[in-house]
């Protein structure tokens, strides 16, 4: 018994004379603070874990997560998936759209963390009897620098079209029992069940902004889709969740069957933002399905055409053009193209003003060529624009 006791009195004087010392895991600690209120902050705070978890498709039931930002500066071009936009100073007006149950989950955000936006309508819809209502502090920002797919709205993408913004849009409907029978115009069909054997309609440019959309926030085809582009490295990848039906009632019925520009007809030139330009995705879509659609000349140098250049292009070096004029074909629109833009652009001013009559187009955009006939082509930034 005088052995135990003073081995524990030896134990106990151990541990008083030396207290143990935890060390915090530097991450977590750093998370912790983080989420930790400041002032004016709403105080029932989430992170992105739990965002995660109801910014699907399908939209999850029983919830509503809101974007309190601005419309059309902030929520239109880029929101997290399935967000309903109520920005804060408009809040008052727009209650209309909070659920009547006052016991759903409500999940506001906004610019991140010096943001306030979000807490002040978390606090206002407190006011209105809701009584579980959360803030995810890090907001739009937070959700894009962990790596998600952000979403744009359908005013949005008609902004784009209307602007012939350089993109790619993408309906993941099943062809033919949705795509054929309407849909947003100048979408190609690429369905979510077969990405992986058309993949190769995608845009060759990864930067090339790409907006997958299907049936609506009933349909996670185009969620699948995106995920999928993001895996093969491209690097501007939206979803338009509230998809087709949204399109439909915001500006009318899309075309039907295989309309311009759509696979397995023949595509339709877009042009860019610069007057008389081809968008790269146009230009791909027409040499990957109907390269006989078009007359493609090459404004390089002989010894520059020599190194690689697109499949059945002609060679007209720009300092001959003007001789050749008479020459070039009335029966199909010309697209000329160099490396840069510079000479293709040079070809296009020169003919347009001395022949007028011929449609001619030319590449504002970066292209390398391989000797097998491969290329790596990307839109350059408009500089009139």
């Amino acid at each position: 018994m005088k052995n135990r006791i003073a081995i524990f009195a030896a134990l106990l004087s151990a541990l008083t004379a030396a207290p143990l010392t935890f060390t915090a895991d530097p991450a977590l600690a750093a998370d912790a603070a983080a989420m930790q209120p400041k002032a004016g902050w709403y105080t029932n705070l989430v992170d992105l874990d739990f965002v995660k978890q109801y910014a699907v498709l399908p939209k999850p039931e029983g919830m509503m997560l809101i974007d309190s930002r601005p419309t059309a500066r902030k929520y239109d071009p880029g929101h997290i998936p399935t967000a309903v936009n109520i920005p804060d100073t408009s809040f008052e007006k727009l209650t209309d759209l909070l659920p009547a149950k006052k016991d759903t989950l409500l999940i506001f955000y906004c610019e991140g963390v010096e943001c306030m936006l979000s807490h002040k309508s978390a606090f206002k819809a407190e006011k209105l009897g809701y009584t579980n209502i959360k803030v995810y502090p890090d907001g739009y920002p937070g959700w894009i620098k962990a790596g998600n797919v952000g979403a744009v709205s359908v005013a949005f993408l008609k902004k784009q079209m209307d602007e012939k913004a350089p993109m790619a849009v993408i309906d993941s409907r099943p062809k033919a029992r949705m795509y054929d029978k309407g849909h947003i115009p100048g979408a190609i069909s690429i369905p979510d069940s077969s990405f992986d054997k058309m993949a190769g309609q995608l845009p060759s440019d990864k930067a090339t902004p790409l907006y997958f959309y299907c049936g609506g926030l009933s349909c996670k085809l185009s969620s699948n889709s995106a995920d999928k582009a993001v895996k093969l490295g491209y690097t501007n990848v939206k979803v338009v969740p509230e998809g087709y039906p949204a399109w439909e009632k915001a500006y009318g019925p899309g075309p039907a069957g295989d309309a311009p520009g759509a696979l397995g007809a023949k595509p339709a030139i877009e042009q860019g933002k610069e007057s008389g330009t081809i968008t790269v995705a146009s230009l791909e879509r027409i040499l990957k399905e109907a390269p006989d659609t078009v007359h493609l000349i090459d404004v390089r140098d002989p010894s520059e055409f020599a190194t690689g250049t697109f499949k059945g292009a002609v060679n007209i070096p720009i300092n001959t053009l003007e001789k050749q004029l008479d020459k070039l074909p009335a029966d199909k629109p010309i697209v000329f193209f160099c490396g840069a833009a510079g000479r293709g652009g040079e070809a296009h001013d020169m003919v347009k003003l001395l022949k007028p009559a011929l449609k001619t187009y030319f590449t504002n955009a970066e292209i390398k060529w391989t000797p097998d006939g491969s290329y790596a082509m990307k839109e350059l930034k408009c500089p009139n624009c």
